[in-house]
């Protein structure tokens, strides 16, 4: 019988969320997640109720041996670069704390060693990865406001590719309503149009790591984010989530994002291709093309980068961890 009552728990909370989910519009989801994320952010700030002082040692081109007095759970790394000077401020774009990838807003918890990573350092391989997935959630946004509030539109996770790739990708899946609808030229500028609005606002991303719980509350309205939730707190050892938040929209990443949208320069949405039926509707994959502030692009070889983007870009779809590894053939075996 407790078998049957919380089974009987779970599918009436399923049916609960799908019927709130189903009464939200675009625009009443974004203030829910927003709502939500700076409810837990005020949560995890009132853990910290009294001023605790942390050593943060700098390190860096100029800074080995600087030593910063900085506030616990409140000082972030940006806040440590603004201790130094205006080029740190302006051209940090990540962190390494005790070798830590970390985000440029969020706070720091304990004494710590601090590196500010920037474009032009001598590998900026980490950099490039935050900045290409940072590209991808402004493309999410963009899409996810870009059309009527009566058509609704549903991120997809999106396997992380290489710079090397040629675009950043999003997928989505669009109200059924627009399974007709091919985007023209026009189209592409428009959401390019919308993209750029956000860059020259110069808004932060501000990073949030969260149980669970508090994600799939975040995107009630979603049962793919849920689910997406369940997945990447599965294969996070702390068996968190992170959530971030640029404006007033909220996402989730599996890595970390740039400080700002500043940092972004020329972007331009390039391609909207059609992936076929899937199990959440007809799929799409957004692309784009962007190059950060510190690297700019002649417009001759910037037109030769975006023919490149417009071009699909495939992705190999992640395994599934449920199922047994396939077999590999035998050498003596004849090929069929």
């Amino acid at each position: 019988m407790m078998v049957i009552r919380a089974a009987c728990q779970v599918l009436q909370r399923r049916l609960t969320s799908t019927a709130a989910a189903a009464r939200l519009s675009t625009a009443e989801a974004l203030s829910h997640r927003n709502a939500v994320f700076s409810r837990e952010q005020a949560r995890q700030q009132g853990l910290y109720p009294r001023v605790e002082k942390i050593e943060v040692s700098m390190q860096g081109q100029g800074l080995d041996g600087t030593l910063l007095v900085m506030n616990r759970g409140m000082s972030t790394p940006l806040s440590c670069a603004r201790h130094l000077t205006e080029y740190h401020v302006t051209n940090s774009v990540l962190a390494l704390v005790d070798g830590e990838l970390w985000p440029l807003h969020q706070p720091l918890t304990h004494s710590c060693t601090l590196t500010l990573l920037t474009f032009k350092d001598s590998d900026p391989t980490l950099v490039n990865e935050a900045y290409w997935r940072s590209c991808t959630a402004l493309l999410g946004q963009v899409l996810e406001t870009a059309f009527k509030d009566e058509f609704s539109v549903q991120l997809l996770s999106t396997p992380e590719v290489p710079v090397t790739s040629g675009a950043f990708l999003c997928d989505v899946v669009l109200d059924p309503h627009l399974d007709s609808w091919t985007p023209s030229e026009e189209s592409l500028q428009s959401l390019t149009k919308g993209a750029q609005q956000l860059i020259m606002q110069d808004l932060a991303w501000e990073p949030l790591e969260v149980f669970p719980s508090v994600a799939q509350e975040v995107f009630l309205h979603s049962r793919y984010k849920q689910e997406e939730v369940q997945q990447k707190a599965a294969q996070n050892p702390k068996g968190t989530v992170m959530l971030y938040r640029c404006g007033d929209h909220v996402v989730l990443s599996g890595g970390p994002l740039v400080a700002r949208t500043g940092l972004c320069s020329q972007y331009e949405v390039t391609a909207l291709h059609n992936l076929g039926s899937g199990p959440w509707g007809l799929h799409r994959r957004a692309q784009g093309l962007s190059l950060p502030v510190q690297l700019q692009a002649h417009h001759t070889v910037w037109r030769k980068l975006r023919q490149r983007a417009e071009k699909l870009v495939e992705v190999q779809p992640p395994e599934d961890p449920t199922l047994p590894p396939a077999a590999a053939p035998s050498p003596s075996s004849p090929n069929q």
